[in-house]
């Protein structure tokens, strides 16, 4: 019976790093899902402004409402692979305790699993980095707005 407890204690320990990702995924869906909540909300903004507007406005918010959907698109992606590993992870504390309490050597499929899942979580922040960079590029502030004309702001805007 020592032997049998002492290899749930040993794998209780292995378990130890996957559920610490388990935790960070966790952690990042948060932060992914706050971000979807305020693509959203803008996206609402801009389409009760869709039938309120005309002319460069109107194109302004028709331009914007094709990269929050597009942002929203990606954020998804983001979450659904964010959840996947999640799951792969939970799949390996899985087969740890199968390979201490069944005694199947599980080392390789462990192994792998545990590259899917760091795979998974690799795409996870691919993906947030991309909807990060869409919503930066999105956002310009008018050079005047910013009053650099001692900076030489004219010519900033030139380049642009």
């Amino acid at each position: 019976m020592a032997t049998g407890l002492g290899a749930i204690a040993e794998t209780i320990q292995l378990s130890v790093t996957p559920v610490f990702l388990l935790v960070a995924t966790g952690s990042l869906l948060n932060v992914f899902t706050g971000r979807l909540a305020r693509v959203i909300d803008r996206s609402r903004a801009l389409m009760e402004l869709w039938s309120k507007t005309e002319g460069q406005e109107h194109e302004r918010v028709v331009a914007e409402l094709r990269v929050v959907d597009r942002r929203i698109d990606v954020i998804n992606n983001s979450i659904a692979a964010a959840v996947a590993c999640g799951i792969v992870v939970c799949l390996l504390v899985a087969l740890l305790f199968t390979q201490a309490v069944a005694g199947f050597d599980l080392g390789l499929a462990a192994a792998w699993v545990f590259a899917v899942a760091m795979l998974l979580l690799l795409l996870s922040l691919a993906l947030f980095l991309i909807e990060v960079r869409l919503a930066i590029r999105t956002i310009h502030v008018p050079m005047e707005l910013l009053e650099l004309e001692e900076m030489g702001w004219k010519k900033r805007r030139d380049r642009r």
